[in-house]
């Protein structure tokens, strides 16, 4: 070993000293906050009994029932009433009305307007559900607008808040078919998820008529999207947090309202694509319904009409019911 002079090991030590501190590996994941992403463990899982050819998009508890809704029926919700034990569930209807007419105070695509007076069943390609006590109100991915179920008129009724010109301008719903696709109300506000492609998040406050607080969707290290796009599918509010189905990941997050970061998330991959339950078609994540409550995490899956592959011919949806994460007291 060479050793330096005192005037030069002096020097040594303050230009050490100067430099920036680098943190080791293992200091910078003690110091990160990182996000717990564990596997997710199902509760249980039942085949939706008439739901072929519907494509249910859409979940939330509204006054204890799970309700839903499907991108190909524009003038119907649903009610599940799973039951433990058992491996199906009806897809019964909870209420007909009548579709909610063209909007006359925002742009409608030459796509829209067709689809609205060719196909029925698909003008309105409602993608999200939610509820308060003023009522049940669906989010329309066609029209990127709320509709409020009026049921003494058994109609659909148009809320005056629009935004695809301003989340355009920002650089959202640049995908036709996707645009908005899940809804939550907490307290007064309506959140709306801005699929993908970019994904985003919109928040609704009373009063506001245009859309302007946009949002980014802060990354989670732990989730894998393998190469897809990072998209979002369904919202659900329980227990003082926004929970995001972040679909092509196979995972749902629970999320800060605050600055929208991961407190915690679950995937549930191996369940959508083990053996028992996989359908014939896996490009994508099939999620597209999210519905939380003290029982646990509820997930639909969106099959597009493809068959399972233990069952070809059967081409019904699936409702998971997932367990929250067991984590320890400090993480939840």
């Amino acid at each position: 070993m060479k050793y330096l002079s005192k005037p030069l090991f002096v020097a040594a030590v303050a230009g050490l000293l100067s430099l920036p501190a680098v943190a080791s590996p293992i200091a910078e994941i003690e110091t990160r906050s990182a996000v717990p992403v564990l596997p997710a463990g199902l509760v249980d899982a039942w085949w939706v009994d008439g739901s072929e050819g519907l494509d249910i998009s859409g979940l939330s508890f509204c006054d204890g029932e799970l309700l839903a809704v499907a991108d190909k029926v524009s003038e119907s919700i649903f009610r599940l009433a799973p039951e433990s034990g058992r491996n199906a569930v009806a897809l019964e209807t909870k209420a007909d009305f009548a579709r909610p007419p063209l909007p006359d105070d925002q742009p409608v695509l030459l796509k829209a307007r067709i689809m609205h007076h060719v196909s029925v069943p698909l003008s309105m390609d409602f993608e999200g559900i939610t509820c308060d006590e003023a009522g049940i109100y669906l989010l329309s991915e066609r029209h990127n607008r709320i509709s409020l179920l009026n049921q003494d008129e058994r109609r659909g009724e148009w809320l005056p808040v629009r935004w695809s010109e301003a989340a355009k301008a920002r650089g959202f719903l640049q995908q036709f078919n996707g645009e908005s696709e899940g809804l939550a109300k907490a307290g007064d506000d309506f959140w709306v998820a801005l699929e993908r492609d970019p994904r985003g998040l919109l928040k609704l406050s009373a009063g506001d008529k245009v859309g302007w607080d946009f949002r980014a969707i802060p990354a989670v290290d732990g989730l894998d999207f393998r190469g897809r796009s990072e998209d979002i599918a369904g919202l659900a509010v329980y227990d003082g947090a926004l929970f995001t189905l972040e679909r092509n990941a196979f995972a749902v997050c629970r999320r800060n309202f605050d600055n929208l970061k991961a407190q915690w998330c679950i995937h549930y991959r191996g369940i959508e694509e083990g053996p028992a339950y996989v359908y014939r078609e896996t490009s994508f994540g099939k999620g597209e319904g999210l519905a939380v409550s003290a029982q646990g995490i509820f997930v639909v899956l969106d099959n597009n009409g493809a068959g399972r592959v233990a069952a070809p011919e059967d081409s019904r949806g699936l409702l998971l019911h997932l367990a929250f994460p067991e984590l320890p007291m400090e993480k939840r």
